[in-house]
């Protein structure tokens, strides 16, 4: 049996025995030897545990690792034919052992020591190490219930790295409805304008450094945690690609929320939805993105009947919550016009992405299109350039091109390919390429 399973094993018994009045091996549940394994301390990452500390956490980790070991709490109390009352405990819909709660900790630790009660409530404060570094929490108890029967739940994060020894990545679903998203390229593939690039070499400054500089001037006494940033601009300029180099330059995960899952009609639900997203995201390196944000983030109305007054209400809330949150929150839209003027104040940047021009069109297109393609034909690419497109356009005209050149023999791009190619991208956006270019097109073949 692993030494800590033994540990919690040696404690309920003797809890047991004494409270029961029969012989025990141990005067107090705190004479039993601690284990000789770190193991604990490994997996809570060096963080310093004290007695009450870690029965608490191998308590909430039993159902997990352990379920059996809680099994002697399905004792009778012969005298009411009920469980003893002062067990606590749940039991769960599909899972058939013992759930622990807060009173559960309260029997191990406080040995019907009333005025020890306070104590162990003070270890659900949200100012402890088990709340801040997101480990466990009391949860379930209903509305004018005692906050200790409450079940003592562990963090997804945490019992991931009990299992797996990797941080906790949580499925898209309609309980989280915001997808991890990740990219292949790095930062030194994007290409915008130089004042773009200068912002965001700032945000990433403070992603990397909030805390030194928080703290330099004593700036965290005005300055709260986190940051709030606003892209705007036409489809396709690169908000999302940038939002997430911004994640994998500074160790950081991106999520992206599905405002068409978080949105709802129903009073309350959008605001239900927004707190499932934003509570499992306070203990966590993570960048919010909201993309197409006007949906949510809309400007609020004159209120004339109940539904200006409940999407007025979101908007609050939703302003709150990014205000408080200590990550950092990315917003995006093509129409920087339709955010409420509440949000703009709140931001640290806006920042607008523009179609590229010529020049920056042509260093995409250097970096986009293979070598192969090209050949000796380098003013294929300045003639690419001449036409205006956005980054996420120029990708389907390379894809177009991919479909048309894997049905030849030779992998050589032509201008009569790339044309056709632009043309057809060009006509999704009611855009007509006139029959004589004013740029040039190079030979064909």
């Amino acid at each position: 049996m692993h030494p800590h399973i033994l540990y919690l094993h040696r404690i309920l018994h003797t809890s047991l025995s004494l409270y029961l009045g029969q012989e025990s091996e141990y005067a107090a549940i705190r004479d039993i030897p601690l284990p000789e394994s770190r193991w604990l301390e490994e997996v809570l990452q060096g963080q310093k545990v004290n007695f009450e500390e870690r029965v608490v956490v191998l308590l909430a980790l039993m159902p997990h690792i352990h379920p059996q070991t809680l099994d002697l709490f399905f004792m009778q109390n012969k005298t009411f034919d009920r469980p003893f009352t002062e067990f606590g405990g749940w039991k769960g819909l599909s899972h058939g052992g013992f759930l622990p709660t807060g009173e559960t900790v309260v029997f191990l630790l406080t040995h019907k020591e009333l005025e020890k009660r306070g104590e162990v409530m003070r270890l659900f404060d949200k100012d402890h190490w088990f709340y801040t570094r997101d480990i466990l929490r009391l949860e379930g108890h209903a509305p004018g219930e005692p906050l200790l029967s409450g079940r003592l739940v562990v963090s997804d994060d945490f019992l991931s790295r009990i299992h797996y020894g990797r941080e906790f990545h949580p499925d898209y679903s309609t309980n989280f409805p915001a997808k991890r998203i990740t990219t292949r390229l790095e930062w030194d593939d994007l290409v915008l304008p130089y004042n773009l690039c200068e912002e965001l070499n700032n945000i990433s400054t403070w992603l990397k450094n909030e805390e030194s500089i928080r703290q330099r001037w004593q700036l965290d006494r005005i300055i709260k945690p986190g940051f709030r940033c606003l892209f705007y601009g036409p489809s396709g300029t690169g908000k999302t690609l940038t939002a997430t180099l911004l994640g994998k330059r500074n160790a950081m995960e991106v999520y992206r929320i599905d405002l068409s899952m978080v949105v709802s009609k129903y009073i309350g639900e959008t605001e239900k939805n927004l707190a499932g997203i934003f509570d499992r995201a306070e203990h966590r390196n993570w960048i919010l993105f909201f993309d197409e944000a006007d949906a949510l983030f809309g400007k609020r109305t004159q209120t004339q009947s109940s539904n200006d007054r409940h999407a007025n209400q979101e908007v609050a809330y939703l302003l709150q919550r990014v205000e408080d949150y200590p990550g950092m929150v990315i917003l995006a839209t093509n129409m920087k016009e339709n955010i409420d003027d509440a949000f703009l104040r709140r931001f640290q940047s806006v920042l607008y992405f523009p179609v590229p021009d010529e020049r920056l069109r042509l260093q995409l297109w250097q970096k986009m299109i293979p070598a192969e393609w090209i050949g000796k034909n380098e003013e294929l690419l300045s003639y690419a350039a001449s036409f205006t497109l956005s980054g996420g356009s120029m990708v389907n005209v390379i894809q177009h091109c991919a479909i048309k050149l894997s049905q030849h023999p030779s992998p050589l791009l032509t201008a009569e390919i790339l044309r056709a190619a632009i043309v057809k991208e060009q006509a999704k956006e009611g855009k007509n390429i006139p029959k004589n270019p004013t740029s040039t097109a190079p030979a064909i073949g």
